[in-house]
C-alpha cells in the first residue's frame, strides 16, 4: 500500500483515527494474528476441544513441548493462542489471575463469558491510550459452567464472538469452510476431536503434517485433559483421506 502524504500520523498513533475511521495499529495487530499458527476449537455435547499447530523454528533441535499454544486457565476453562507468543503469555497470566481472584472471592469458578469479557476489556484498553500498542494475539477461550459449554474468539480490538466451532490464526478460511460443512450440534467428544484435527489439516501447506499438533479437551465431569502423543496418533490414523485440492486463504 503506497503511503499518502500525512498518512504516517494515523499509521503510527494508536489514539488517532484516520479520516475514514480506521485505527491502523489495531489492523496491524490483526495481521500479526493472521501470520500466526492456526488454532481451532469445537464444542461438543458436554465440553470443548482445542487444537493448535505448533510451528517449530528448527525441528531438528527444538523441543516441541516447549512451544505451548494451549493453556489451562482454570479447572473448567482453557485457551488456544494465535499470534505473538509473548503477548499471549501476558493475557494468559491475566486470565489466570482474574479466574483465581473470582474463586477466592466467591468460592466458585468464574463463568466463561465473564472471564472472556474481562480479557477483552483489558485488550480494549490498549487500543485507547498513547504509549502502548494493542496485543498482537487472538485467543480461543473454551470451557463449561452452569449455563452450558462455551467457545469464544477474542480479537486484538477487544471484541468477542461466541462460536460452536471456529478457527483463528494463519489460513483459517479452509478450516472454517470444513466446519460449516461438517459440524453438527450435539456431537460427542470423539467426533469433535476428529473434526477439529481434520479442520486443522485443511490449513496446512502441501507436504506439511500434523506431527506437532497440540490437542486439549475440557469436559464436564472429567475436567482438563491434554492428549498425549499416542492418543493423538490414534486420532490421526482415523482421519478421512485428505482432499486433493484445498482452498487457500
Amino acid at each position: 500500500m503506497e503511503m499518502q502524504p500525512g498518512q504516517m500520523a494515523y499509521d503510527r498513533a494508536i489514539t488517532v483515527f484516520s479520516p475514514d475511521g480506521r485505527l491502523f495499529q489495531v489492523e496491524y495487530a490483526r495481521e500479526a494474528v493472521r501470520r500466526g499458527a492456526t488454532t481451532a476449537g469445537v464444542v461438543f455435547e458436554d465440553g470443548v476441544v482445542l487444537v493448535a499447530d505448533r510451528r517449530i523454528p528448527n525441528p531438528k533441535l527444538a523441543e516441541p513441548a516447549s512451544l505451548e499454544k494451549i493453556h489451562q486457565i482454570d479447572e473448567h476453562i482453557g485457551c488456544a493462542t494465535a499470534g505473538l507468543v509473548a503477548d499471549a503469555r501476558v493475557l494468559v497470566d491475566y486470565a489466570r489471575l482474574t479466574s483465581q481472584i473470582n474463586r477466592v472471592t466467591y468460592a466458585d469458578g468464574i463463568s466463561v463469558e465473564l472471564l472472556v469479557r474481562r480479557i477483552c476489556d483489558y485488550k480494549q484498553q490498549y487500543t485507547q491510550f498513547g504509549g502502548v500498542r494493542p496485543f498482537g494475539t487472538a485467543l480461543l477461550v473454551g470451557g463449561y459452567d452452569e449455563s452450558g459449554v462455551h467457545l469464544f474468539e477474542t480479537e486484538p480490538s477487544g471484541s468477542l464472538t461466541s462460536f460452536k466451532a471456529t478457527s483463528t490464526g494463519g489460513n483459517k478460511t479452509p478450516v472454517m469452510e470444513l466446519f460449516e460443512q461438517k459440524y453438527k450440534p450435539g456431537i460427542d467428544a470423539d467426533a469433535a476431536t476428529l473434526l477439529a484435527l481434520e479442520g486443522l489439516r485443511q490449513s496446512l501447506d502441501d507436504g506439511a503434517t500434523l506431527a506437532t499438533v497440540e490437542v486439549c479437551t475440557l469436559q464436564r465431569g472429567k475436567g482438563w485433559h491434554r492428549l498425549g502423543a499416542e492418543e493423538i496418533q490414534k486420532y490421526l490414523g482415523r482421519l478421512p483421506p485428505a482432499s486433493p485440492a484445498k482452498n487457500r486463504a
